[in-house]
């Protein structure tokens, strides 16, 4: 049995102050996927990644972005779009190793490859290679901003245009990433922030959203197309196939977390052959009564022998 989760922690340091560490050492997972570390190896907290084994890419934005896998074995391959990752043992300082991607990075791929969203590993103890992203959150199309009903000043679209270059372009890279997987005898698995509700099961407040971002429908379309039973699987839908959610984020604003009013931004999509051997999903809410994050983990068991 293998227990994987992901989970955006919105700034690891701000996590462990709300109970991380301790959720880390209880839940009993053999690979976790983290997005948006915010944090660059200097600043990281005392016991960041617990007794694991961590492959980290910061990037180079202080304070933004940055992922991490961790693993109870260290991996076997790291690969990055920008060449570089850090690798750790737990109590061990993290060194600075050589990351080369094995696939080329599709074009319009080459301005984000210092930013700390893409990191690949080859698991020791599974032929799995696992993969986590964090994509951009991006914005409203310039015909859809309305500056009243903005919390930022319109940008003309130049945040939802940037978003659009991200996912035309890793579209393509992740096609080649999984072929490449297969012609190794691995399966793949993706695992990270989205920050896009595929269908309305995914966001409760669906019908007052339709113009916004993370469930727009060309955003809601291009995850359609990264889906079939050949090539990727969502597996948290696959065992949850008649609900609403489970919910993966809730704003800290007003009763959302209360009302479970959430959207579901937080993805597994495996490999059809990993995909059938999930048995159960779950999204730890709360650890202790406490939330970790504006995020809760996306925790599968894949009974994988």
């Amino acid at each position: 049995m293998l227990r994987i989760a992901s989970a955006n922690v919105n700034g690891i340091r701000a996590a462990h102050r709300r109970g991380f560490g301790d959720w880390l050492a209880a839940r009993g997972c053999d690979v976790i996927a983290l997005q948006e570390v915010r944090a660059q190896a200097s600043k990281l907290p005392d016991g960041a990644f617990g007794d694991f084994h961590v492959a980290l890419e910061t990037g180079t934005l202080p304070g933004r972005n940055g992922v991490a896998v961790l693993t109870r074995r260290p991996p076997v391959a790291v690969r990055t779009w920008s060449g570089a990752a850090l690798l750790g043992a737990p109590d061990e300082a993290l060194t600075s190793i050589p990351a080369d991607d094995r696939v080329p990075l599709a074009r319009g791929l080459s301005r984000f490859v210092a930013e700390g969203r893409y990191l690949e590993v080859d698991l020791a103890d599974a032929p799995v290679t696992i993969a986590c992203l964090y994509l951009p959150k991006g914005g409203l199309p310039a015909h859809l901003q309305r500056p009243e009903r903005m919390r930022e000043a319109p940008d003309g679209g130049a945040k939802y245009a940037r978003k659009m270059q991200f996912m035309d372009g890793f579209a393509r890279y992740l096609t080649r990433t999984r072929r490449a997987a297969a012609a190794e005898g691995r399966e793949f698995l993706l695992m990270g922030d989205l920050n896009i509700a595929h269908t309305r099961q995914d966001l409760a407040a669906w019908r007052r959203n339709q113009q916004t971002d993370g469930f727009l429908p060309e955003e809601r379309e291009w995850l359609g197309r990264q889906l079939s039973p050949r090539t990727l699987v969502d597996v948290v839908r696959r065992l949850h196939p008649g609900e609403d959610g489970p919910y993966s984020w809730w704003s800290w604003l007003g009763q959302s977390f209360a009302k479970d009013a959430g959207w579901r931004i937080d993805y597994h999509l495996a490999t059809p052959r990993l995909a059938r051997s999930a048995v159960r999903a779950a999204v730890d809410r709360e650890h202790e009564g406490t939330r970790l994050a504006d995020h809760s983990p996306v925790v599968v068991d894949y009974d994988w022998a």
